[in-house]
This record gives structure tokens, sequence and C-alpha cells, in this order.
């Protein structure tokens, strides 16, 4: 059990009793970034997926983190490439987003990319990209925390960022 506070007015915090749907719906009120993660498989195809789940940790040394659910297909083959790329995805991208959120096999046909400095997919027309490698991973229910060390990093053309709201994509303007 959870203390809420040593204050005596504040009642203990049972474990939760959410729903997993209700959680969901909450947690879509947060806005968010998209982001492809990439890398090469056996045969030298770009495999891949979409998440939302993604942050900055540490500036030196430089780190971020993802989340990845333990039912991705793509994700073992990620985690044992040496190295992978994420693609912060542009608002022009939603196609691609749900390309690479869906089940298909070859998610990559037809989608344009180029190659980062070690060769790895970074989709066209994105925000930014960072090759990274798995600095270490942290199990967390139905998902594993990713911590990825950052070796390259770039700023794309793209000037809007594709934002995930209330299960939905949009875009965020700054003017």
């Amino acid at each position: 059990m959870l203390e809420a506070a040593s204050d005596t007015n504040h009642a203990t915090i049972a474990e939760t009793d959410i729903p997993p749907h209700r959680f969901r719906t909450v947690l879509s009120r947060f806005a968010t970034g998209v982001v492809a993660i990439a890398t090469l498989d056996t045969d030298d195809r770009p495999i891949g997926f979409a998440i939302n789940s993604f942050t900055s940790v540490s500036l030196e040394p430089p780190l971020v983190a993802y989340c990845v659910t333990h039912t991705s297909r793509s994700w073992p083959s990620i985690r044992a490439a040496r190295r992978h790329c994420l693609t912060i995805l542009a608002d022009t991208q939603r196609s691609v987003c749900k390309r690479l959120a869906g089940k298909e096999l070859n998610k990559f046909e037809g989608l344009r990319w180029s190659s980062s400095p070690t060769g790895l997919p970074i989709l066209a027309n994105s925000l930014a990209w960072l090759e990274c490698s798995v600095a270490a991973e942290y199990p967390a229910g139905d998902h594993v925390i990713v911590i990825a060390r950052v070796h390259h990093a770039a700023s794309g053309d793209a000037e809007a960022p594709l934002v995930f709201f209330e299960s939905g994509y949009g875009t965020f303007d700054a003017s």
C-alpha cells in the first residue's frame, strides 16, 4: 500500500482499482509526439513500429527512453540489432504513422527513407532523428521501458509535429 502523505488528514491509498480501458481514456488526454523506431533485419530490410511513449532522459550522456509493448513483433529484432533509429514524425506523416502502427509484415514497402551514418532507416520528411543503442531495459507491466544511448542525431526539414491526443492525430502550431 502507498501512503498518501504523513499528514493524518490524508487517507491511505489502496492498490489501484482502475480498469485498463478507463486508464487508457484518462491518459489519452495527455498529448504526445509520435516516434518511429526502425532498424534493418538480418536480410537488410527495414523493420519498425510507431510509439508515443518517448522522452529525453539525460544530456550527458545523451539518453532517451521509450516504452515497448510485450506483444510487439518487431521489438525482438530491433533489440537484437546493434543500433536503431528513432524518427520524430511530422504532421505530414500521419499515413506513415498509421502504417507503422499496423500489423503488416512489410510496413516499409513504399515508404521513403534515407540512411543514418551507419545505414539505418530514417523516414523522409521528419522533424528529427536519433541513432541509438539499447543501454538498459526495465520490465513495467505489459511493456518494457527502454533506455537508449544516442550516438548520432539531427534535425529534419519538417516544421510541424505529429501529435497524438484522445486516440487521434493532430498537430501543434507554436505561433
